[in-house]
């Protein structure tokens, strides 16, 4: 045990600057995002940014801006990983819309008819919150998929984040439901986690391996991971914060997580450079958990093969991995009669854009991540925008939360529209 602990906390301590000047990759693509995305690591909005835009076949721009690490100096590389939190739930609806194409799932059917542990499941009283009752009908895939099916938080009293989605899913079913299911929108993780759950029950398989098999294998994304090795571990991106007195920039302290250096020796350690990715989410290592909503790390290249596949409608070099009803079930508004604040709206797992901007086009889908990666892929203009950022706080002093984060976003969206959109006159 010392021996281990000994070996990951030198490996914690490893300046980031040293491990990305091995093999750093040669400037390759660059053009209008740099310039556009500069000002806001001048203003110490963002320590740093990876910003990529491809259409079908491939990059048109890649640019770094900015630090990966602010104590190191280390810059950002073209291959900085990042954690893509909730932009992982894109691949959970579309892993899940594989087996709806395998004729194995009907995301109409009831929970309860994959998950037994959902059967007779109750719903809170609106008036009295310690009596339940009777839903009107069973929640749906759908409605996990779409944020509205009542289901309670993985925060929320008396649940137990365990990292086994067995166990999770069991105590989602024996809880009752917030309200009845389809009449609400809240975003929750749960629902996401469950449909993770109803994979690895129709499939046989660990959601994780399945993500694998049937997303990234095929798209060739050898970068995307739910448990980043060594060397991947080594090009994270290090969390940005604002230092006590709110006048610039930190790195999230660096510190190696109790529970993660309490695991026994002889489980396998990956030396993460920061705990505070997933909090105590990284005792999902030992048991090998993949967290459907939210767990997977990647590269803006890497990110970019399955954006690109969503562009041509689920086929990537001539194989397609998605049906065609299923990519437009996933990509079409999915709520009418309940109303979402703010918008976009949201198809299944995919929010889609329904309002006219500088950035993608009415009709375009994505997602976001919560510490500012985001990615969308814009039919109009034919093509896919990420925009890497790893920040505790994406928002400028002074500024009300959220309005520097969306200043920087459309800065990005609209140099890449305005540069490379079908329509920019080329």
């Amino acid at each position: 045990m010392k021996h281990t602990l000994t070996l990951l906390t030198a490996l914690l301590l490893i300046p980031l600057a040293a491990l990305h000047a091995a093999d750093a990759p040669s400037p390759s693509i660059r053009g209008i995002l740099a310039p556009a995305l500069q000002p806001f690591v001048d203003n110490q909005v963002i320590a740093g940014a990876v910003a990529l835009v491809a259409n079908k076949d491939e990059a048109l721009d890649l640019a770094t801006v900015g630090f990966a690490s602010l104590s190191t100096k280390a810059p950002m590389r073209e291959d900085t990983m990042f954690w893509l939190a909730s932009i992982t739930k894109t691949f959970t609806a579309t892993a899940l819309m594989t087996l709806v194409d395998d004729g194995k799932v009907n995301v109409d059917d009831p929970v309860e008819k994959y998950l037994p542990e959902f059967k007779g499941q109750q719903v809170t009283d609106a008036t009295d919150k310690t009596k339940t009752h009777p839903s009107k009908h069973p929640m749906t895939i759908k409605e996990l998929l779409t944020h509205t099916s009542g289901i309670i938080g993985p925060n929320d009293p008396p649940i137990k984040r365990n990292n086994v989605l067995k166990e999770d899913a069991e105590q989602y079913g024996a809880a009752p439901m917030k309200w009845e299911p389809g009449t609400k929108y809240e975003y929750n993780n749960s629902g996401i986690n469950t449909a993770g759950r109803i994979i690895e029950v129709v499939s046989g398989m660990t959601y994780g391996d399945f993500v694998k098999q049937r997303l990234l294998d095929p798209l060739g994304m050898t970068d995307t991971t739910f448990w980043p090795d060594e060397k991947q571990a080594a090009r994270l991106a290090m969390t940005s914060r604002f230092n006590k007195e709110k006048s610039a920039l930190e790195d999230l302290p660096n510190k190696p997580d109790k529970a993660w250096l309490d695991q026994p020796p002889n489980v396998p350690h990956a030396p993460l450079p920061m705990r505070t990715y997933l909090g105590d989410a990284l005792r999902a290592y030992p048991n090998h958990y993949a967290w459907p909503a939210g767990g997977l790390f990647s590269t803006a290249p890497d990110l970019a093969k399955f954006g690109q596949m969503m562009l041509s409608h689920g086929v990537s070099h001539g194989k397609r991995l998605v049906s065609e009803a299923s990519f437009k079930r996933m990509t079409t508004v999915e709520l009418s009669a309940v109303p979402m604040n703010p918008q976009p709206s949201i198809g299944l797992g995919w929010f889609v854009k329904l309002r006219n901007d500088e950035g993608p086009a009415v009709g375009s889908f994505g997602h976001n991540g919560a510490r500012g990666p985001v990615m969308w892929v814009d039919p109009t203009h034919q093509l896919v925008m990420i925009l890497m950022i790893e920040s505790m706080d994406i928002h400028q002093r002074g500024q009300p939360p959220g309005d520097a984060q969306n200043k920087l976003r459309m800065a990005f969206f609209k140099a890449a529209v305005e540069k490379y959109g079908k329509t920019a006159g080329r």
